[in-house]
């Protein structure tokens, strides 16, 4: 085998970190204490999210609507040929997580979600087939899931279930009309497009994995039809930290110079498909290299327009120029075309079981705590649900840091937020982005998110403890004794311990 020297640093690099904080699998049939959580979905987040709360001692119950094959969330649905975009020293979910690739296919990145699974003993603690209607909270701040006493009561909930849901397959004018093929990008195992010219239509990343299943199988050709522009940006590890590094989350007047630097040098040639109206930190990019080469090599093109319908060898479609709005004036022609891939993403998972009161505006998802954490109950956190555009990754880091910060919450009286503070942070933070071309929390960056987190713990002095274990997950033991003997201090004051909220 051959040798190299970058694959071995990572490979070095995932050992110690997985020694130094991964936290401990608890042993078979282990009894875990409270506080007990909820956790909803079985994918990435929620099997990352499960294993950090019993690696640490908490008792968990995963719910997941489907069955043992949905394990791993969208990753379990997307094609053979579907991989990750961001370099997977971006994407570790979990400590433990070990990539032997820089860019892991589908099949590497659910056989690491399913061996996290195991090693952290959550096959008896994981109900499938069993969907979430509603979580409610009594008297006392425990919750119940969907009414269902033999479920348990429960401290906390956190609900991950992602945001990618059931595939859109809107209905287009004369569709039935098109003698081709037809399918939606997330439905093409076993499908083949050689020597087939393939139409795409939508300009997302689900374009992206449509593309590279046109590559895969041999198309002669691809168009991709989108109503707007899109940043693409490169698929390199140091571009997209840099990115990353953009900590007031939102366009600046510097922002100019990545964009500058990005249509010199990585659009080169095919700067006008680059966007002009819209910022580079106002939306979620693309993360390709290969579509730039396809179209320099004649084996794509990107239109950008509007799709008027059908014919029975194509598509009609009103091809707009830069800057012309959607559904303003342009050419019209006819693409032609011999299978078409419907790339127009997913629904938006619903997140109706929780309580009414956390919709309320204007503290409804994504203005929460810390974008995740409903102002009205600190015990609930939806990691990695309310998002909805950000340069970085959903599968990183924060994940866990997410779920600890919840641990916190319940374990700590002192650190728990109230209600009114959390409110003030959402005011605060959308007062500090309050001339963001989209809302506050429309759209963030990772360093945003960082200095979100360090802003959480520093303001409590009382969470100064647990510091270590929030942003490490080491040291749990110490700020719970320290917790210990603060109740017992309390207690012998007359003040009695609030229970979660």
């Amino acid at each position: 085998m051959e040798f190299h020297p970058l694959q071995w640093v990572v490979s070095l690099i995932q050992w110690v970190l997985n020694k130094l904080l991964s936290p401990t699998p608890p042993l078979p049939k282990a009894i875990l204490g409270r506080p007990r959580i909820a956790v909803i979905g079985a994918g990435l987040t929620g099997v990352s999210s499960a294993s950090h709360c019993v690696g640490h001692g908490f008792d968990v119950t995963l719910f997941e609507a489907g069955d043992e094959k949905s394990l791993g969330g969208i990753w379990s649905r997307v094609n053979y040929t579907s991989g990750l975009q961001i370099h997977s020293i971006m994407y570790r979910f979990h400590p433990s997580v070990k990539w032997s690739a820089g860019y892991p296919d589908r099949q590497q990145i659910v056989s690491q979600i399913t061996q996290l699974w195991k090693r952290y003993g959550l096959q008896e603690r994981t109900r499938f087939n069993t969907r979430v209607t509603s979580a409610r909270q009594d008297t006392s701040g425990r919750w119940t899931i969907n009414d269902d006493p033999s479920f348990g009561s429960f401290d906390g909930v956190l609900a991950a279930v992602g945001t990618c849901g059931d595939p859109k397959m809107p209905h287009m004018p004369n569709q039935e009309v098109f003698e081709g093929e037809m399918f939606h990008s997330s439905k093409l195992d076993g499908k083949t497009a050689a020597g087939k010219k393939v139409l795409i239509i939508g300009g997302g990343a689900s374009a992206v994995e449509a593309l590279e299943f046109v590559v895969h199988t041999d198309g002669a050709s691809t168009s991709v039809l989108a109503r707007s522009d899109k940043w693409i940006i490169p698929r390199n590890a140091f571009v997209d930290g840099l990115l990353a590094l953009n900590i007031f989350g939102q366009e600046t007047i510097f922002s100019w110079i990545p964009e500058t630097l990005l249509k010199r040098f990585f659009y080169r040639d095919l700067e006008d498909l680059a966007p002009d109206s819209e910022g580079l930190f106002t939306e979620t990019p693309m993360v390709n290299s290969d579509i730039f080469h396809q179209i320099r090599d004649h084996k794509a093109e990107w239109l950008r327009g509007d799709i008027i319908g059908f014919t029975r060898n194509g598509i009609r479609f009103r091809q707009r120029a830069k800057g012309v709005p959607k559904g303003g004036p342009g050419r019209e022609i006819e693409v032609k075309g011999d299978m078409v891939i419907m790339a127009t993403g997913y629904q938006r998972p619903s997140l109706t079981f929780l309580p009414n009161e956390v919709f309320q505006e204007p503290y409804q998802p994504p203005n929460w705590y810390l974008q995740v954490f409903p102002p009205e109950h600190m015990s609930i956190c939806c990691n990695n649900c309310t998002y909805v555009n950000a340069i970085g990754t959903v599968g990183n880091y924060h994940i866990g840091i997410y779920t600890r910060l919840l641990l916190m919450f319940l374990v700590d009286p002192l650190a728990r937020p109230r209600e009114y503070w959390m409110k003030r942070w959402i005011d605060m933070t959308s007062y500090l982005k309050s001339h963001a071309p989209t809302g506050a929390f429309d759209f963030f960056t990772y360093s945003e998110l960082t200095y979100w987190f360090i802003f959480c713990i520093a303001i409590n002095p009382f969470r100064w403890k647990w510091a270590p274990f929030v942003f490490l997950g080491i040291g749990d033991a110490l700020p719970k004794d320290i917790v210990s003997r603060e109740d017992q201090i309390r207690n012998g004051l007359g003040m009695k311990r609030r229970h979660h909220e």
